[in-house]
């Protein structure tokens, strides 16, 4: 039996107990359905392998190894992965397009007593569903903008404001980095697909009768690009701004950026391709702070030559109407909280149109 994929914003996989891709680890790695786990029915080289056989062979010799090693790896799964799942679990089994692997696999797990579907077109039922929904449909929520220049502490104030039921989603975190030249973090970013598939998983089970905050970002946030109907729903989003002074804004960068302090010869390369904008003779003087470790210095440096002018830049190409601005002296761990009550507060007077 097969299941069609229904309403991309409340899959129907939720309702399997489990919902288990059998593509090769590299095709898993790219991007997968939200919570699926990986049971590669053939490895990468093994997939290499038969594509060849059944290109420069026959499809007949294919069919016949791609079964052996199938079963081969059918039963490995079982063995190692399975072998707890009682009677009634039920799990969604999918391939590329819901041909041989996944019925194949799915046909073993019957046997056994367990009822299993196929999700009918397999992940590439999914991903078309992904790119209607992201690049050639609007996006089915109302959101607002949390904007202020660096160092506003903005990421850590979505948290907060999670914690206190406001629906949020954190693009930097779904993106795997911080958003501008400096921004990389540990773990490298997503592929894009994998993004938009991040994307959908945090919209999913929102109330599209309550507005969605999100940080206010540029079309690209490090290599991957906003989909169309996430950016254009964004650039028509007001805008609660937060405002610190420039001390407290250096502080809060200097903990918040502790990772990349962790490893001057890395900050060093990278403030060296900031040359192009604020000049060799700035740059030379950041190299110097960082030998020096004089991380406040370099933060406040940071901030007033490069991160405000490139906010004051971006903000003359948006005309989003600005609703409310917060005012924070202070971005400690300490003070965070009290201004995400105020956030909170502000956003449920704000009309996101």
């Amino acid at each position: 039996m097969s299941v069609n994929l229904g309403d991309l914003w409340d899959g129907a996989w939720r309702g399997f107990d489990t919902v288990i891709d059998v593509r090769a680890p590299a095709e898993f790695a790219e991007d997968h359905l939200p919570g699926a786990i990986s049971l590669p029915v053939l490895s990468d080289e093994e997939r290499a392998r038969v594509g060849t056989i059944y290109k420069q062979v026959s499809p007949f010799d294919a069919r016949k190894i791609g079964a052996a090693l199938v079963a081969r790896n059918a039963a490995r799964h079982i063995e190692t992965q399975l072998m707890d799942k009682p009677g009634g679990w039920q799990p969604l089994v999918y391939c590329w397009r819901g041909g041989q692997r996944s019925n194949s696999f799915a046909t073993i797990l019957r046997q056994i007593g367990w009822r299993v579907e196929v999700l009918e077109g397999g992940y590439r039922s999914y991903r078309r569903a992904v790119v209607e929904a992201l690049y050639h449909g609007d996006l089915p929520f109302r959101l607002i903008r949390l904007d202020g220049n660096t160092g506003t502490a903005k990421t850590a104030l979505l948290a907060l404001m999670r914690e206190r039921g406001v629906q949020v989603v954190d693009l930097e975190g779904l993106a795997g980095h911080r958003g501008s030249i400096l921004g990389s973090i540990a773990g490298g970013q997503p592929s894009q697909k994998g993004f938009e598939s991040a994307l959908i998983t945090a919209f999913r089970g929102f109330d599209p009768m309550r507005p969605v905050v999100v940080e206010a970002e540029s079309a690209r946030i490090g290599a991957l690009r906003l989909p169309p109907a996430l950016w254009h729903a964004m650039i028509r989003a007001p805008r609660v701004e937060v405002e610190a002074p420039v001390p407290a804004r250096a502080a809060y960068l200097a903990r918040a950026y502790a990772d990349l302090l962790a490893d001057p010869a890395e900050l060093m390369r990278l403030l060296e391709g900031l040359r192009a904008l604020v000049g060799a003779d700035r740059v030379a003087q950041w190299l110097a702070m960082v030998e020096a470790r004089d991380w406040l210095t370099l933060a406040e440096g940071l901030v007033v030559h490069h991160y405000d002018p490139a906010y004051a830049r971006a903000r003359k190409r948006d005309d989003a109407p600005t609703a409310a601005v917060v005012e924070a002296e202070a971005l400690t761990d300490q003070a965070l909280p009290a201004i995400a009550d105020r956030l909170a507060q502000v956003l449920a007077q704000v009309d996101p149109g």
